[in-house]
């Protein structure tokens, strides 16, 4: 596809620019959320739960992830490592791989209800994923737009997708907790570079390329700041696939667990990825479309 026909192009410049987001970034659509919650969501491109998970419920969730980690069968992709050691970074499918997941979470009326309202069709998990920080080595992520790379390197089309994370363990200051630029995901940043072939074997240890300039960040921040939910484990965030986040290193003495699922409008699937690269592997760009309504959990 050529610039002209693709809003969101990417990588193709020698100097990084804004471009306005041109899809809505909620639907109108019935659901648990207030008008407030909707509104607040459109506004800041994300929305706090605390706590809408109970502790019991977390710690199943927090034993599985810990088990994860640590029985990763050899030889199965999925598994990353920090840049530096042999600290489990990230797992990712466990739509695929966890029933736990899958059915406790993933599918659980208390996300997907919300999810659906906002993104007003039924949905599919695109990408699901655990990211450790343990205690003082968790290193950071850097500012990205998730949609940026899902949109070059996995061609999902437009920004009908959308984050959760969950809390497995409490996040505060010292523990490294994911920081959201509001209002960030009105505008899309098209980043500088081209997309090195299989960049995904180095992107998800430390991204060099998809990243934002320190420019393009000084510009999102003109007028806003930069904002950290806090909160129990048991929390949630929902965030837009083009708000702008990140966080630092785990410098404290707990570690910080989250757990992700990425949602995507059936309407939206994935097609061919928007640079001159195969697709990334499926277990971290879902290509078998499954949709999610019809197996809610109560």
């Amino acid at each position: 596809m050529t610039t002209a026909s693709d809003p969101y192009y990417s990588r193709t410049l020698d100097q990084w620019q804004a471009a306005k987001r041109v899809d809505p970034v909620a639907a109108d659509a019935p659901g648990p959320l207030t008008t407030d919650e909707v509104w607040n969501y459109v506004r800041d491109g994300f929305l706090f739960a605390p706590e809408l998970f109970s502790q019991s419920e977390v710690d199943e969730f927090l034993a599985e992830a810990e088990s994860l980690a640590e029985n990763w069968p050899a030889g199965q992709p999925g598994i990353i490592k920090e840049p530096d050691s042999d600290v489990v970074r990230s797992v990712f499918r466990l739509h695929k791989v966890s029933q736990l997941y899958n059915d406790r979470f993933f599918r659980d009326f208390r996300i997907l209800d919300r999810v659906q309202q906002l993104i007003g069709t039924d949905v599919y998990i695109h990408q699901s994923r655990l990211n450790y920080k343990p205690a003082f080595d968790g290193k950071e992520f850097f500012w990205h737009s998730d949609f940026e790379t899902w949109h070059v390197e996995d061609g999902m089309p437009r920004m009908r997708a959308l984050s959760v994370s969950l809390f497995l363990t409490e996040s505060h200051e010292f523990n490294g907790p994911l920081m959201l630029i509001p209002g960030s995901h009105e505008t899309y940043i098209r980043c500088t570079g081209g997309t090195p072939d299989k960049h995904f074997e180095r992107s998800l240890r430390r991204q060099d390329y998809g990243v934002p300039s320190r420019q393009a960040l000084e510009f999102l921040l003109e007028g806003s700041s930069i904002v950290a939910p806090k909160g129990a484990a048991g929390s949630v965030v929902f965030f837009d696939c083009n708000t702008m986040h990140g966080s630092s290193g785990n410098l404290g003495p707990t570690p910080r667990i989250n757990l992700f699922s990425v949602y995507n409008s059936l309407e939206n699937a994935v097609t061919q990825p928007f640079c001159n690269r195969p697709p990334r592997p499926e277990y971290l760009a879902e290509r078998a479309i499954v949709p999610l309504s019809d197996k809610k959990q109560k």
